[in-house]
C-alpha cells in the first residue's frame, strides 16, 4: 500500500474567503478548492461558462474576482 504525503496547506485567501471584499482576486488553486474540482475541470468549467472567466494579469497570472465567484457559488448569474 502506497502512504498518502502530507496535505497541501490551505491558503489564505481560501481559508479567509468569506472576509474577503468582493472586489478581491483570488488565484487558480482557491477557485478549484471552493469548487472541489481540479484546476483542469475550472478552465473547463470556464469555457463552457458555467464558472466566470479569470482575468489576465500578467503573462502566466491569471485571477478571478470575489464577488462574481460568491454569485457563481449562490447559483447566480454574474
Amino acid at each position: 500500500p502506497t502512504k498518502a504525503g502530507p496535505a497541501a496547506p490551505i491558503p489564505d485567501a481560501l481559508r479567509n474567503f468569506d472576509a474577503l471584499p468582493d472586489s478581491a482576486n483570488v488565484r487558480l488553486p482557491v477557485v478549484a478548492a471552493l469548487f472541489a474540482c481540479s484546476t483542469v475541470t475550472v478552465w473547463r468549467r470556464v469555457k463552457k461558462g458555467t464558472l466566470p472567466a479569470g482575468r489576465k494579469l500578467s503573462e502566466g497570472v491569471t485571477a478571478w474576482n470575489v464577488g462574481e465567484l460568491r454569485k457563481a457559488l449562490n447559483g447566480e448569474a454574474w
